[in-house]
This record gives C-alpha cells, structure tokens and sequence, in this order.
C-alpha cells in the first residue's frame, strides 16, 4: 500500500534529500510543508527533483493580524491539549531573544491561529501516514509535529545518539520508540573502563567542538555572507516573515558590528574571571549551562529556562560542605557569549565557583560527587564517570536507575541527598549502551550539517539565498553515500510501523 508521507522542509535541507532518495526505493506519496525565505523558496516553486503531489509554502499564509480568534485558540487547545502560550513564550523570535522587532500579544497569538488553522486544513486534506521531520528547533516546526502526534499520525524524526557519530530515528527526540526493561536485558558484563571506552573513543564533546569551529565561523564566509545580503538581497522577507520583522540592512550591520564588540568584552572577561583549577579536597556538584538560545531549554525544558534562577535553586539546596562547579559551555560563542552582569551574578553567588568554557569537562566530571544539567549530554556521561546525576527534561537516558528525573524545584534538596548516596551499576550502563547500539546507525549528521551548511548557506551565516537545479544536483551527487544510508535506514523504520513492530 501507498504510503503518504509529509515531509517538513526548510533551510537545513537534509530532508530534500531524503525525500529525493526515497521516492526512487520506496512505493510513497510525498507532500510537504516549506519554511523558507523568498530568494531560495524559487527553487521550491521549480524543482524537477522531488514529485511532491502538494507543497505548501508556511509564510503564504501567515499573515499579520491584531485580532486573534480567541475562542478558536482555546477549542484547538483544548482539542490537542497542546500549550499555546508555551509555545508562545518560548519562541525565541517571539520574545527575549530578538534585537530588532517587539511582538505584541496579539501579533504572537494571531501568527499561532494562522498556523494552526494551516496545519488543520493540511492534515485533513491529505491524512497522512506518517511525517519526517528533523529535530524541531522552532514553534511552528514544534507545532506541527504536536498536532501530527495527537492525530495518531506516526512521526520519523533523526536526532543524534548520545554516542557521537550515531543517529536515531525516533518519534520523540532523544528517546527510543521501544524501551524494554533494562533488568530483562542481557548484560556483556563490561567493566567501566570498556564502558568508558565506548564513549573516549568516539568522543562526542569532540565532535560538537568540531561543529561549533566549522559552523559559522569562518571569517571568508562571513564575508560573503555580508556582501551577498547587503548588494544581492531585497530584503523583501521583512514583509512576509514574522522572524525578519523589523530587520533594515542598516540594523543588522550595526547588530553585528555590536555583538562582535561584546564577544571581545565578553571573552577577556571570561579569561580572567572564570576558573580553570579544581580545588583540592573540595567535594562539589557540577552544573553544565546550556548553549542559549537552543532547543533544549526552549522547547524539552519550557519550565527551566532561566538557567541563572537554577543555579540559585541548585546552590540552595546543596548540603553544607558542598560547592556547586558550574561550566560555561564552549558553544556560547555562537551566540556571542553571555553578557558579563549574568557571570557576575552567578560569581556572586556564596557557594558557587563559574568555570571557563575551555575547562576539561572529564576532569570536572571524575572529580564530581553529582551532575546536575537541564537536558545535556554531561549527565549521560556522568554514568560512564560512576557518577549518579539530575536531570530536569525528559530524556531516554532516565531509565539508568543513577539518573533521577526533577519533576518540581521543591524536590531538589532531596533529590541531591539521594543522589549523592546513589551508585552506579555498570551492568545497567551496559544494558542501555547494547539498546542505543542496536537502534542506531553510523551517520556522522554534524559533518553533513556542516557541509551542507558550506555548500549552500555561506557556512550557515545566510539562510536568503539562490539555489539553482545544478547546484543542488552537484550536492546530491557529492552526498550520495550519506543518503544511501539514511534512506535505507528511513526504509527501515518505515516497515517497522507498517508490521507494528514499534
């Protein structure tokens, strides 16, 4: 039987590709949702690649308005028991984070109505199968996949395994479609120090290092990036984009001509007053901060996002004779670092020491008598270190019994005695690493991010540009190998629903 697939394609193009590759192996019928900007959108409305029955372009139909359908609002909500206002407040282009437009309530509702009515009339249209999607790092992506869900629709999104080079294709992110009882999984009795391999040698921190240096950095391709925006573009996405709203040229030049002075000011400070040194006989628990913005305090921890107000929850819950090591993340610096009165708010902090965002997180780790991070990679990691760890988004990972799930700020204080007496089993690790092992595949998705980002995108520093037939059939010939395997492995998971084995 046919099946029909929704795909949700934007900037990152990965799923253009593999819409490409499966139409060829597998018998489907393809739509697709396009969020993109107008300059590349042409190529959408020509493309001779991918036989979509139906595309749909997102901003064709959001329009501003300053009276949104209330009562609509609160029936869809209602009928999905999906949070709009969560949504809401914690898109990043909505609020806090956007330098060049303020959004009113109304504005920020009116865009969600016209979202969800778009995406209403699309499913019931078309009732789809099933809707690839890539990891859903922004509300209207988010949406959609929410709604799809509560519709019964089955979802194959690709998310990075915690083992660096390996991918998963999962329904939600970062967890398994199928978890079975650890206890009923045979352990290969792996001592630590194996286990501890498994993750050294592939080195995940290493890989996402490599990322944040190739993604966006390179000063070339900032330029071009520049000289493409400022001489080549019409700038006509302020108008039909809610996330350009009150972008000039003249404002976005003079906003990083700032943030590039803030990073200097900002980084001399964090040389200087942020540690290095573990202190000796010093018992501490370690918090990681997470990159901000980013997904995975907006949209997996909606409730966490103040990382400042953690830190004080965190510190004033510890034991006494405890300090909290809280690290900077090495990654900040995509997004300028964080301004200099938040590190100073956090060194100010009685019981509290800030660590440089070069400071060896395996050294900190080892020597750590408990992990505490919102949704990172560090409290897996813990595990691998003997280390028990907290966690406060909902995560795959929680199964280990050393890991514990925060479901309230007011459980903290016992929750870190607890953790602070727990153990960790390697057999357990051992179980979990066979389950990851066995569900994912080879699939090194930050290289190909990285490449395609330097390939159409000026190294990912320009989303508004031209994408030709050639261009893109030169890519996809050059990337072959990498969607012949993430097709196959697409085909797979595809069957797996189909024979209700998941």
């Amino acid at each position: 039987m046919t099946d029909k697939i929704i795909f949700w394609l934007d900037a990152f193009l990965l799923n253009f590709g593999l819409a490409y590759n499966l139409q060829k192996k597998h018998d489907c019928e393809l739509y697709s949702i396009i969020d993109i900007t107008n300059r590349t959108k042409k190529f959408f409305e020509e493309q001779n690649l991918v036989n979509f029955k139906k595309q749909w372009f997102l901003h064709d139909h959001i329009k501003k308005t300053l009276h949104p359908d209330i009562e609509y609002l609160r029936n869809f909500e209602k009928k999905y028991q999906i949070n709009i206002w969560g949504l809401g407040f914690n898109e990043r282009i909505f609020y806090k984070y956007n330098d060049f437009y303020h959004f009113s309530q109304n504005e920020i509702l009116g865009i969600l109505e016209h979202e969800c009515k778009l995406y209403e009339l699309i499913l019931d249209e078309i009732q789809p199968d099933f809707l690839i999607t890539t990891e859903t790092a922004l509300h209207q992506q988010h949406l959609f996949y929410e709604i799809c869900r509560k519709q019964g629709i089955k979802v194959l999104m690709l998310n990075q395994s915690k083992i660096a080079y390996k991918c998963i294709i999962s329904q939600e992110l970062n967890k398994l479609d199928f978890m079975p009882d650890l206890s009923k999984i045979p352990s290969k009795k792996r001592t630590f120090d194996e286990l501890l391999n498994v993750i050294t040698s592939t080195d995940n921190t290493k890989q996402l290092k490599l990322y944040s240096k190739n993604f966006g950095n390179s000063k070339s391709s900032k330029v071009r990036a520049a000289s493409e925006y400022i001489f080549k573009s019409d700038n006509s996405n302020t108008e039909t984009h809610f996330s350009y709203y009150g972008r000039s040229k003249f404002k976005v030049l003079v906003d990083y001509l700032i943030k590039s002075r803030k990073v200097t000011t900002r980084k001399t400070f964090i040389d200087k007053y942020l540690e290095y040194k573990i202190h000796d006989n010093e018992q501490f628990v370690l918090f990681t901060l997470h990159q901000e913005p980013e997904r995975t305090l907006l949209i997996a921890s909606p409730l966490y996002t103040n990382q400042l107000e953690v830190i004080r929850h965190i510190a004033k819950s510890l034991p006494p004779g405890y300090k909290l090591y809280v690290k900077e993340h090495f990654s900040q610096l995509l997004r300028e670092w964080r301004e200099i009165s938040y590190y100073k708010e956090i060194i100010e902090i009685p019981n509290v020491r800030l660590y440089h965002p070069s400071a060896n997180i395996e050294s900190l780790i080892q020597k750590s008598s408990l992990v505490i991070s919102i949704g990172g990679t560090t409290s897996f990691e813990a595990a691998f270190y003997q280390k028990p760890s907290i966690i406060m988004a909902d995560l795959g990972f929680a199964i280990l019994p050393s890991v514990q799930k925060l479901n309230s700020l007011e459980e903290l204080p016992l929750m870190i005695r607890h953790g602070l007496e727990t153990k960790v089993n390697s057999d357990d690790l051992d179980r979990y690493l066979s389950i990851l092992d066995e569900h994912s595949f080879d699939f090194d998705l930050k290289g190909y991010e990285s490449n395609e980002a330097s390939f159409f995108r000026h190294g990912g520093n320009y989303h508004d540009t031209i994408i030709t037939d050639k261009k893109m059939k030169l890519f996809l010939e050059q990337t072959k190998p990498f969607f012949e395997i993430l097709t196959q492995n697409y085909i797979s998971k595809l069957e797996k629903f189909k024979q209700n084995k998941i």
